[in-house]
């Protein structure tokens, strides 16, 4: 089924290349140029197709692996833009040639417009270049341009002695993919400056591999310890669900090695289970499940999560997949007032303009939930963009996220 899919993108972008070649000709006179492009697009295809059938589930994505990716939206997404002006010119064209053949339009009243065509070139042209140049920066800079988010989130429910509580909230490290100890240094740095009273971690630390973490352990061991704890838990790649294993019993050695990474961090590892924050004598509770997503791994149990808790305590719920509160928490009469979630990376691609409300991802045609903060009956949950990447070696628009949430008793 995969090789199928494969070839039939091959042979698509086969066509399109055919296509957008002649559409060129009229604008391109410069051979070399043409048959550059389309050496290019041969070069990135063959390499991007070698990547793919001999991709090893036992190593899991490469470097090289994700540079394939990258190399691949680099020419198929300006192409996209491309292709859409081109066969809008076109189809203009073709319902103008049968409109002239039913009318019987003498061929010297028949209009060609070149000035029309060198214009949608040209605008074609310019959008092709800004992706273009997103995408590099993206693979370059933007996977690394971490951004802190505060936000301030008012709940008559919260005890008064947390008023003015800060969250750290960060997710989806996939410590497998990252490559720059320098800017994740940084990051960190920029983690350690900030203010908070409990730091949380929803899941992703790694791609599959136990081992992907080891020499970041002692950069990640720097985030400092805050005053209520550092928690975190389990994302879906954690599991070690995207590998052939030897055995089960190899998998599942693996996955306790992964489990084994948290407290080398100084962070404590929640599996379906609670702990209560005691603050001036009031508390509120921290529930945290493992992976329950609708289209991944369901190991999250709410109710061995919520064991011991009643309906009045206010609560704070760690879950990866922003899907489990689609699905079931946010009207789950127990009441999670604030759920932290990841998972989504906003696709890692997306324009976000927050000073006149644009939000745009592709994301968002799958998560309704895919970025930032929501709200529903007085319950809200924030899905943070995340801290590394994973597929795509890059991020365009969608920058890497440290979260600093401010609870207040309104």
């Amino acid at each position: 089924m995969f090789q199928e899919s494969l070839i039939g993108l091959l042979i698509l972008m086969f066509f399109v290349e055919i296509y957008l070649y002649f559409s060129f000709k009229s604008f391109i006179k410069n051979k070399f140029i043409l048959f550059g492009c389309i050496l290019s697009t041969v070069f990135v295809m063959a390499f991007m197709a070698y990547n793919f059938l001999f991709f090893d589930r036992n190593i899991g994505q490469t470097p090289m692996f994700m540079w394939s990716v990258g190399m691949f939206m680099l020419i198929a997404f300006p192409r996209a833009i491309f292709l859409v002006f081109f066969l809008f010119d076109d189809l203009i064209r073709f319902f103008g040639w049968i409109k002239n053949r039913i009318l019987k339009t003498p061929v010297k009243e028949q209009q060609y417009l070149p000035a029309r065509r060198k214009f949608i070139y040209m605008t074609a042209a310019g959008i092709a270049t800004v992706l273009f140049s997103s995408l590099v920066h993206g693979m370059t800079f933007g996977k690394y341009n971490f951004k802190v988010i505060r936000e301030k989130l008012g709940f008559k429910r919260l005890p008064k002695a947390f008023n003015g509580f800060k969250i750290l909230h960060i997710t989806d490290i996939h410590s497998g993919s990252i490559d720059n100890k320098e800017k994740i240094e940084e990051a960190i740095q920029m983690i350690n400056e900030q203010e908070f009273d409990i730091l949380l971690f929803t899941g992703d630390i790694v791609n599959n591999f136990h081992w992907e973490m080891d020499k970041w352990i002692p950069v990640f061991s720097k985030i400092k310890k805050a005053p209520y704890g550092n928690f975190a838990v389990l994302g879906n790649h954690d599991y070690g669900e995207y590998s052939d294993w030897k055995s089960e019993e190899a998998k599942q050695e693996n996955f306790e090695k992964i489990k084994g990474i948290f407290p080398k961090i100084g962070f404590e590892l929640l599996l379906n289970e609670n702990r209560f924050i005691e603050k001036d004598g009031e508390k509120i509770a921290l529930i945290g499940v493992e992976n329950w997503g609708a289209r991944f791994k369901k190991a999250g149990d709410l109710d061995v999560a919520s064991e011991g808790l009643d309906q009045s305590i206010f609560k704070i719920l760690m879950s990866h997949d922003p899907s489990h509160w689609d699905l079931e928490v946010k009207d789950d009469k127990r009441m999670f007032d604030l759920t932290l979630s990841g998972h989504t990376h906003g696709m890692q691609l997306g324009i976000e303009v927050p000073s006149i409300g644009l939000k745009w991802s592709p994301s968002q045609y799958i998560y309704p939930q895919w970025a930032g903060f929501y709200e529903h009956k007085d319950r809200v949950i924030n899905v943070n963009r995340g801290f590394g990447y994973h597929f795509y070696p890059g991020r365009v628009g969608v920058w890497p996220e440290i979260t600093v949430i401010e609870l207040q008793n309104s």
